[in-house]
């Protein structure tokens, strides 16, 4: 068995262009009058048979499309973490009743109450079909429950009550693209930076839909300038870092990687990359130490486990393998990764067939 090749194998396995549906937290660009011809002349459609799969894993601030899930207070708006720092619109309300119903479903959503909101939002919409904040945390609200094409047409319904919304497309490009609606995602979100050309978010979930495209020389230019735009940001890195790896130049794939753990040391897909562009290396210590940073930051990451059953493999430790491995398939047949769980089953019977 060629043992860089499988681990090469399982890194773009888990190469998620969105770290699950946790994103980075965005803010809402200016207005701007400058405005080229509408961008849809239809509601977006998302494939539900499509939705992007996500590998198992404790929720965390990130994953692979980022939906920024952003307070619009009429007057202020305070960013949990990291964001995209950008001033907020002033709202101008229509009726006074659609902001008292806007801004309780704001209050929900900060007691965790996201059903509630929803409704909130949705009253508020119904209210005043113009208040485009109304639809857009509606989207924001949805798509947190996993409801992707509700999300997509609330993101459309605030871009038609507001064309110079740049975040609702921006938005809009995620949920899009969550559910592999490239093209249209990427529309979408070429029309955010044409509004605020400066909003990373866009030009991260950019990166992720040109990456899946195949178009590796122009994500490499969104992420990088999506880097930049938020420095504090660990996503933008680690994807850059994974497209470096796939062409190869691990160097650049190494430092970009420790980019990504050194600004979030609890982002375990970086950890468990970082170790396989490692083990790439022949680094075997160096793998194993961020293998285990990885299971101790998500002690149910399977493929943690199995990185580190390959180290240990190449090292001849062979029941230090075994005993990684067995938990690696355990975890996967678990979470139902018969695959990986199949291939962690043939290392453990490759490891039997060496002994006898």
């Amino acid at each position: 068995m060629n043992i860089s090749n499988k681990i090469a194998r399982i890194c773009f396995k888990l190469q998620r262009p969105w770290q699950s549906n946790r994103g980075l937290i965005g803010d809402c660009a200016n207005n701007v009058t400058d405005i080229s011809p509408r961008l849809l002349s239809h509601q977006p459609t998302v494939n539900s048979q499509q939705r992007v799969r996500y590998h198992p894993v404790t929720p965390s601030p990130r994953q692979s499309c980022v939906v920024a899930f952003v307070l619009l207070l009429c007057a202020f708006s305070s960013f949990p973490k990291t964001g995209l720092a950008q001033s907020l619109p002033v709202l101008t309300p229509t009726t006074n009743t659609a902001i008292e119903r806007l801004n309780q479903g704001l209050t929900l959503v900060q007691q965790g109450k996201i059903q509630e909101a929803i409704a909130a939002f949705q009253r508020a919409a119904q209210l005043n079909p113009r208040l485009a904040p109304a639809h857009y945390n509606l989207g924001l609200a949805l798509r947190q429950q996993g409801h992707l094409q509700p999300a997509a047409d609330a993101f459309y319904q605030a871009i038609q009550a507001d064309p110079n919304f740049a975040l609702a497309y921006a938005n809009l490009g995620a949920s899009l693209l969550e559910g592999n609606n490239l093209e249209q995602a990427r529309e979408s979100l070429q029309r955010a930076l044409e509004i605020e050309p400066n909003l990373g978010v866009a030009r991260y979930n950019l990166g992720l839909v040109l990456t899946r495209l195949g178009d590796f020389k122009g994500a490499i230019e969104s992420l990088r300038r999506a880097i930049s735009l938020s420095p504090n940001a660990p996503e933008p890195s680690y994807h850059l870092g994974l497209i470096y790896f796939q062409q190869g130049n691990l160097e650049e794939a190494q430092q970009l990687l420790e980019q990504a753990t050194r600004i979030n040391p609890q982002y375990p897909e970086a950890l468990y990359n970082l170790g396989i562009v490692y083990f790439n290396q022949n680094k075997l210590e160096a793998a194993l130490n961020v293998f285990r940073q990885s299971s101790e930051v998500n002690p149910n990451y399977a493929n943690a486990y199995y990185g580190a059953g390959l180290v240990f493999l190449n090292q001849n430790r062979g029941r230090d393998a075994q005993k990684v491995l067995e938990y690696a398939r355990e975890l996967y047949l678990a979470q139902g990764n018969v695959e990986w769980a199949n291939n962690a089953i043939q290392l453990l019977q490759q490891l039997r067939n060496e002994r006898y």
